[in-house]
């Protein structure tokens, strides 16, 4: 007779902006008990998921599953880092870039469906001051907006980009020294970005050619910008051509360095944390399993359609400026044309 499965769902009930009541059913429904051995915990605090998927690792669950968003993933996830138990996936937040990275369907359903198949896969982690992440950490406005967002109370994309729109043309940009196996460079940024997956969330990609199964990051540096070169980045991040941007600068490394000139805010996996001015990063390769969705590979989803019509209509507003500028030029030259022959026929 095959061993049962065990499975363990750890719910939190506040994450995203959808309801988690129908989950218990949805369970039930999906995993059968003569397969399946499956328990039920839900959060009642900051931390609660990591204690959670500790004590069920220790109890031997092939599989510990994280229905929230991307901070209760980040808390299974770094309680299962270098064990047997393996992570699951069910997106329930705002971002879900790690599943998304991983091509999770942000359906409840078939999100149940991947894990009731069982299979794992071993993939890198990222570590930042001591402190595990599983698709991004960094420092600059990107931690700085974290910090604007988990105090603004309230969750989901409309929030995080009304702070974005507020701060994001006041913010001022900081030089680092950077450190990696082969130098030391300074660079004034907007932002730093060290990725071991390609997106924060909500398909916005800051490394778009990123793995999680290459033992290294992508670290992205983000030059300054000003208000006319804004929109063109903010295509670029949804539209998986930020590194082909000039303002962008990226690279490979196990381990960085990096120094500034004063403490500050970092963020990892998008949860904000005030640290010193010394900032470590490196990767830990093939550390943690997680179930994947078998007829997916990482990282290989699409362009938001409506995101590609908003690019469109970007350069179709550029080219049309281009044929304003073109006429008014052409004006401009008609009007002098006629002012000298006006003043030849004044003289005469």
């Amino acid at each position: 007779m095959t061993e049962k499965k065990r499975i363990s769902f750890i719910i939190n009930p506040i994450s995203g902006t959808t309801s988690k009541k129908e989950m218990p059913k949805a369970i039930e429904e999906t995993f059968d008990s003569d397969s399946f051995q499956t328990a039920i915990f839900y959060t009642e605090h900051s931390g609660h998921a990591e204690t959670i998927a500790r004590q069920q690792a220790a109890c031997g669950d092939d599989i510990i599953v994280a229905v929230g968003g991307d901070g209760t993933v980040n808390e299974v996830a770094r309680a299962l880092v270098k064990t047997h138990s393996a992570l699951g996936i069910v997106p329930c937040g705002s971002g879900n870039g790690l599943a998304r990275h991983l091509c999770i369907p942000m359906d409840t359903r078939r999100a149940l469906a991947i894990i009731k198949e069982c299979k794992t896969e071993q993939f890198d982690y990222g570590v930042v001051n001591g402190l595990p992440f599983f698709c991004t950490c960094g420092m600059g406005f990107d931690a700085f907006i974290s910090l604007k967002f988990a105090e603004s109370g309230k969750r989901g994309p409309i929030t995080y980009v009304e702070n974005v729109l507020r701060e994001g043309l006041r913010y001022k940009p900081e030089v680092y020294e950077i450190t990696d196996d082969s130098q030391t460079v300074q660079y004034k940024a907007f932002l730093i970005a060290c990725a071991n997956a390609s997106q924060y969330g909500n398909n916005a990609y800051i490394a778009p050619g990123a793995t999680m199964k290459d033992g290294k990051m992508d670290v992205i540096i983000m030059e300054p910008f000003n208000a006319i070169e804004a929109p063109q980045i903010a295509a670029d991040l949804f539209l998986k051509t930020l590194t082909t941007n000039s303002k962008i600068k990226t690279f490979r490394t196990e381990s960085i360095h990096i120094h500034r000139s004063t403490p500050g805010a970092i963020h990892y996996d998008g949860d904000p944390i005030m640290t010193n001015s010394d900032i470590d990063v490196h990767i830990e390769h093939l550390g943690i399993n997680i179930v994947v969705n078998p007829d997916a590979k990482e990282d290989s989803g699409q362009p938001n359609q409506f995101l590609n019509a908003f690019s469109d209509l970007f350069n179709n507003i550029n080219n049309v400026r281009e044929d304003i500028r073109d006429d008014i030029q052409k004006s401009g030259r008609k009007i002098q044309a006629i002012n000298k022959l006006l003043l030849r026929k004044l003289k005469t």
